[in-house]
């Protein structure tokens, strides 16, 4: 019932333009995280951006917290054409066949936002948004959220901690292998259902940026986070190839002006906001903060540098070596 809810919502959406000439044209824009988020405050910035400056030819509706679908169903939905606009996490393309995106779960690739911004904003994160085109969609731009924490109901702060602790990861096989290879048991669970799984104790704990943990009131139920910034958590800004490549050529120039334009702003508040968060979380007193020595940071990346030499058979050695040459940055050698 779900996917004919998603393939009529698709007949309608891909109605040609002309029969709306006088209507605005309307995109859909779906994520699954808060409005208070990095991402939910850069998407309803691209709305204002795109609805001023096509003077009201373009309608922008914003469904965060997955209103419209959960982060399951949403990629096929926008490959139906039944939402134009998504901003998934990079793990997603994954399952859709674009493996090489995993390069951007590999634990410690990138030591601080300047390496990740080489790669994402130069030649390497371009060619890999291109890969998504011949699954009808066309990749806009990457948004940062930022850095992972993690967090249980125990303090982790050497690998040891880890053991046998159920950590909630998003599918993906690299994401599998960090969690095993510090012993944890990792489970996949969808993201609207995190705060549940930890409540009831399904999980014992998760990887998130800190203004997701804090946005969904993760830290509520779990005791410690410790700020490992382990991992890189972003999004690809994406739209549905078959409606973008339909748009008035002047809309689609001035919509990508706006969502440029919105790229900077989401990247220039992301560590605002995850610093912001990470001090909300300590306020609450409900949660004890553990900041990693450079010593046990270094412990934890080369325990999971097996990680990157395991998994570069799947992502693709020549995208992982692209990453390390973008960024100085081999943690396959530790």
């Amino acid at each position: 019932m779900k996917l004919f809810s998603i393939a009529m919502a698709a007949t309608f959406a891909v109605m040609p333009l002309v029969a709306m000439a006088q209507a605005p044209i309307v995109i859909k824009f779906s994520h699954v995280v808060a409005l208070d988020t990095p991402k939910g405050k850069a998407a309803e910035y691209f709305k204002k951006l795109a609805e001023e400056r096509t003077k009201g030819k373009v309608k922008v509706e914003v469904y965060a917290n997955s209103a419209l679908y959960k982060d399951k169903e949403e990629m096929e939905a926008l490959q139906l054409g039944a939402v134009q606009m998504l901003a998934p996490s990079l793990a997603k393309f994954g399952p859709l066949g674009a493996k090489e995106f995993e390069v951007f779960d590999l634990p410690f690739v990138f030591d601080n936002t300047a390496e990740l911004h080489k790669v994402t904003q130069g030649p390497v994160g371009q060619g890999l948004l291109k890969k998504l085109e011949p699954k009808g969609i066309v990749g806009l731009a990457y948004w940062d959220n930022g850095f992972k924490v993690m967090s249980a109901n125990k303090p982790l702060k050497t690998v040891a901690d880890f053991k046998g602790l159920k950590m909630r990861i998003q599918s993906s096989k690299v994401l599998d292998q960090q969690m095993r290879d510090l012993g944890a048991i990792p489970q996949v669970i969808a993201f609207s259902e995190v705060y549940q799984a930890l409540q009831t104790g399904v999980v014992d704990g998760t990887e998130n940026p800190p203004s997701n943990l804090y946005t969904q009131k993760m830290h509520e139920v779990q005791k410690f986070v410790t700020v490992s910034d382990h991992g890189y958590l972003g999004y690809a800004v994406i739209v549905n190839k078959k409606f973008w490549e339909g748009l008035p050529a002047d809309i689609r120039t001035t919509l990508e002006g706006a969502m440029k334009d919105a790229t900077v702003y989401a990247n220039d508040i992301a560590k605002k906001e995850n610093d912001d968060a990470l001090e909300g979380v300590r306020k609450s007193g409900k949660t004890q903060i553990i900041t990693l020595t450079a010593d046990e940071r270094k412990a934890w990346k080369k325990a999971l540098a097996g990680v990157h030499r395991e998994q570069q058979g799947r992502i693709g050695k020549e995208t992982v070596e692209a990453v390390y040459k973008a960024t100085g940055n081999d943690p396959s050698k530790l």
